[in-house]
């Protein structure tokens, strides 16, 4: 999952055209891009586009972010789209692992009459959303085996702190944001899931995008969601593997096979250890979900 594009769902026009975009991931948001009197046709506009979409031979991986527990609107979001099979539930506000856990349950619960089989549901949390939330990002490794991805916000943090900014002027991140950013793909590499970076909000600014892609990705995100289509094929190009990224990764794991049990090897000059085994290891498997390896 390297681009996962937001997309009302309540807008059939957006929905549709977010199945163009080359994302590979289309989050149908029942959340925030969706007003408070919209919640229960969102729903039913939701479910009916999932289960045109799924009916096409190719189509994105279809995830649904639903509403926050706190807002008493999570099981019927849950009970209006799981029919419509989508590939994954993305979980906002999470507070630590405990709740990736109940979501687990709720899902496990609605699979059988829904005809799907138990697990197949995926969940991406969104793990930074309030202040408290910061403090559990060790928590997810046991939390479920359906989770596949952890990833962070800085909008709703800023309003949960209370700050007036959460990004200086030259659009890096300010201290507390950059906290719970390294603590997310911490927290996701120790849960060994993905690490998906934030919303990049200027979305006219492509130059802006890149960069942090580009940050991102060699502080080990391997992917970023989308606001808007426009920003979609900028963050595939950053998070797929160049080609010489690949050629070095497989010379990287053939010279460790021919080794045999070896801890270090040399290559081109320098010294590799079991580390550089890894890396390469996870590059390949990156690239072969990228279909270019």
């Amino acid at each position: 999952m390297r681009s996962l594009l937001f997309v009302p769902g309540d807008s059939e026009k957006k929905l549709a055209k977010g199945l163009s975009s080359g994302a590979d991931v289309l989050i149908v948001d029942l959340e925030d891009s969706v007003a408070a009197s919209a919640k229960v046709a969102a729903r039913a506009t939701t479910a009916a586009f999932l289960a045109e979409a799924r009916r096409a031979d190719k189509h994105p991986l279809l995830y649904v972010r639903v509403n926050a527990f706190d807002t008493d609107l999570t099981d019927g979001d849950l009970d209006a789209v799981l029919g419509a099979r989508p590939d994954g539930i993305m979980l906002p506000k999470s507070g630590s692992g405990a709740d990736v856990t109940r979501l687990d349950a709720k899902l496990t619960a609605r699979e059988p009459a829904a005809g799907i089989a138990d697990g197949a549901t995926k969940i991406v949390a969104i793990a930074t959303e309030t202040a408290a939330a910061v403090f559990h990002l060790g928590s997810y490794g046991a939390a479920s085996a359906r989770l596949v991805g952890l990833t962070w916000g800085a909008e709703d943090l800023s309003a949960d702190i209370g700050a007036e900014a959460n990004r200086f002027a030259d659009g890096s991140f300010r201290d507390p944001y950059r906290l719970a950013r390294t603590l997310s793909v911490l927290g996701a590499a120790a849960a060994g899931v993905q690490a998906i970076d934030t919303v990049f909000t200027a979305f006219r600014d492509e130059a802006g995008l890149r960069r942090e892609c580009e940050e991102a990705r060699i502080e080990g995100f391997t992917g970023k969601m989308a606001i808007h289509p426009a920003q979609v094929a900028v963050i595939n190009e950053v998070f797929t593997p160049s080609a010489a990224e690949v050629d070095k990764a497989r010379a990287i794991v053939a010279a460790f096979a021919a080794a045999g049990d070896a801890g270090v090897i040399g290559l081109d000059g320098e010294m590799l250890d079991r580390p550089h085994l890894r890396r390469a290891e996870r590059l390949l498997a990156r690239a072969r979900l990228a279909g270019i390896a």
